[in-house]
């Protein structure tokens, strides 16, 4: 498999199963009724950030900043993309020619990280959501989130698989 393959692939794999995480926010509101989250926050803060800003005591407090809701759906997509990049370098590109579900959910559980070690402490949430109002159901909510994600990085590398195989 070429570097141009392997970038195909792991852009449709990565485009894939952050839309699967989408997909489980409106199943979860619809059937739970947990609000749908909110990446122009996610956007807010890159702002911030790329002013010199890391840490926000509530990123909801802090300024709004134009085209946020953007730059938050783009960073949401470039993340999971950039987690899918996991997959070959770790497991090889031979991943992609024969997806497996463990290595996926591995990235996904393991992509937690992000939120609990940098997103949440840096936007006011404390560490692994500490200072949320409900702070263990965030955290459930993250794994759970993020086994979705692996999950999803499993279906979309059997589908692009397919998809560009046409096998």
């Amino acid at each position: 498999m070429t570097t141009e393959d392997n970038l195909i692939y792991t852009f449709l794999t990565g485009m894939g199963a952050t839309a699967m995480i989408d997909l489980w926010a409106l199943a979860r509101r619809r059937l739970l009724g947990v609000p749908l989250p909110n990446y122009a926050l996610v956007g807010r803060w890159i702002a911030h950030l790329a002013r010199g800003r890391m840490h926000h005591d509530s990123i909801a407090a802090t300024p709004k900043v134009g085209g946020e809701r953007a730059v938050g759906w783009f960073a949401h997509y470039f993340i999971g993309i950039a987690f899918a990049s996991m997959l070959p370098v770790v497991w090889g590109s031979g991943w992609f020619r024969a997806p497996e579900v463990l290595p996926a959910l591995i990235v996904g559980i393991v992509s937690v990280a992000a939120p609990f070690l940098i997103m949440q402490p840096a936007m006011g949430s404390g560490f692994a959501a500490s200072r949320a109002p409900r702070p263990v159901a965030a955290r459930i909510q993250s794994l759970v989130t993020h086994g979705i994600f692996g999950l999803g990085l499993f279906g979309a590398g059997l589908f692009v698989n397919k998809l560009l195989t046409g096998e």
